[in-house]
């Protein structure tokens, strides 16, 4: 969903996530994406935002579709999969294979890449909790990405900032969302 229509002059930013980034269970409009979207049009207007998310989209999904995604030719494309990965317990290594393509088509159709890290809870176990987790940091590394560790830590233990769920970041949290991703972002966008 694109919440500005382009301009011959505007670069974009592509988002390109699950529900984490799709305002699930809140308005659209509330999201931390539609307020990135409201950011950038007073600090750079030259930029607007396309929202490619999809609620429930795992690494496997995101990998298939993102040469669609990619026809809009964004500057920027913010990774923000692998949640649903981790919480099926798909393998690290399958989740891996899936964010490199993503990063690597990206990157090949000319966009700078940010990659937003996320954990899982403790009760998917210490071995794979700490695979999963590191898996983002040497994507990062490995693909010279643009990286936020863990775009949640901010008030990830803090049910007040959750849907009922526990899973979805409510409202009061898209702001959060947003200050965290805007900090990796900012650099990108001078470049």
């Amino acid at each position: 969903m694109a919440f500005s229509a382009p301009a011959a002059a505007q670069k974009s930013i592509l988002v390109f996530g699950d529900s984490l980034s799709a305002a699930y269970g809140i308005g659209q409009a509330r999201g931390w994406v539609a307020l990135l979207a409201e950011k950038l049009k007073r600090e750079r207007s030259d930029y607007i935002v396309v929202n490619a998310s999809i609620s429930g989209e795992t690494s496997g999904g995101g990998a298939a579709r993102i040469g669609k995604a990619l026809e809009s030719k964004p500057r920027v494309v913010i990774v923000e999969l692998g949640a649903n990965d981790g919480l099926r317990g798909l393998p690290v290594a399958q989740m891996k294979q899936n964010l490199a393509a993503v990063i690597e088509r990206s990157q090949k159709a000319g966009a700078r890449v940010l990659l937003l890290g996320i954990r899982l809870p403790p009760n998917y176990g210490p071995q794979y909790t700490q695979q999963f987790e590191a898996a983002f940091a040497e994507l990062a590394k490995q693909h010279r990405t643009a990286f936020v560790p863990f775009f949640l830590e901010d008030f990830a233990d803090k049910p007040e900032y959750f849907l009922p769920d526990a899973i979805h970041p409510a409202e009061n949290a898209q702001p959060l969302i947003l200050e965290r991703v805007w900090k990796a972002l900012a650099p990108l966008l001078k470049q």
